[in-house]
């Protein structure tokens, strides 16, 4: 079901102290009386402790990543059943780092996004465009392709799990700037692309993220617009009083 979502993805920062002081400092600033589903994803070492000093709050925990397989001799690797095991039901599958440092294809992706699926985890799926797609005037094809061979495979059921996050790559930390109204008009592309493969009721349904440098001054503007169910948070997720205002916004 489509619900407003702010989710932080804190990638490699806050070692296990650090960790407790910005949950600490979340469920002091967080607004109690916001209508969306607020998530953060700490690092792998941190969700177990992140899950239990969150158990009696309205702030879910996600994974940034999970491997494929069920298990095996994937040194360094996570699994779902692991996530599962310490009371992670949320995965950041596809991020635009995952795809780029650890060149992830969107078919490693739809074996990752089946793994999840099949332990009963929601699926946060990110994707989006680098700088010369959107340069090229092929950015559009470029997120098709994603969705395509990433998930179009799944059943519509599957999509009852199912989150996406689009990630314009060229507007985060590049100097570049994405304009709300880019956001708005790639939102609405994927929505009429999931109708053509679905049903315009499944696209409805689906909520759709925003992953393109998120800020406290930008927020309330980008939020409102109608294909815009919330954000992915990079930098923004590792200081309260931003995250807080950006919730706030939603």
């Amino acid at each position: 079901m489509r619900q407003k979502i702010v989710a932080g993805n804190w990638k490699m920062h806050k070692n296990a102290e650090e960790t407790e002081d910005l949950l600490n400092d979340l469920i002091d600033k967080l607004p109690n009386d916001v209508e969306a589903h607020i998530i953060v994803a700490p690092t792998f070492v941190n969700l177990a402790s992140a899950v239990d000093h969150l158990e009696f709050t309205n702030i879910g925990v996600a994974a940034q990543n999970m491997h494929q397989a069920e298990s095996g001799a994937f040194t360094g690797e996570i699994s779902a059943d692991m996530l599962k095991s310490i009371g992670v039901g949320i995965v950041i599958l596809g991020h635009s780092e995952r795809r780029a440092y650890f060149h992830e294809t969107d078919a490693l992706l739809a074996e990752k996004v089946n793994t999840a699926l099949k332990h009963e985890l929601q699926v946060i799926f990110c994707f989006g465009e680098e700088l010369k797609d959107r340069q090229s005037g092929n950015h559009f094809n470029i997120v098709e392709n994603q969705l395509k061979d990433g998930l179009f495979h799944l059943e519509a059921k599957d999509w009852e799990s199912i989150v996406l996050a689009y990630e314009p790559v060229w507007a985060i930390g590049t100097g570049e700037t994405a304009s709300p109204e880019q956001a708005q008009e790639m939102h609405k592309f994927i929505r009429e692309t999931i109708t053509s493969k679905y049903n315009a009721t499944l696209a409805e349904d689906v909520s759709i993220l925003y992953g393109g440098s998120v800020k406290p001054d930008n927020a309330k503007e980008i939020f409102s617009k109608p294909d815009v169910d919330g954000g992915l948070i990079g930098g923004a997720a590792l200081k309260a009083t931003d995250f807080a205002a950006i919730v706030a916004a939603i």
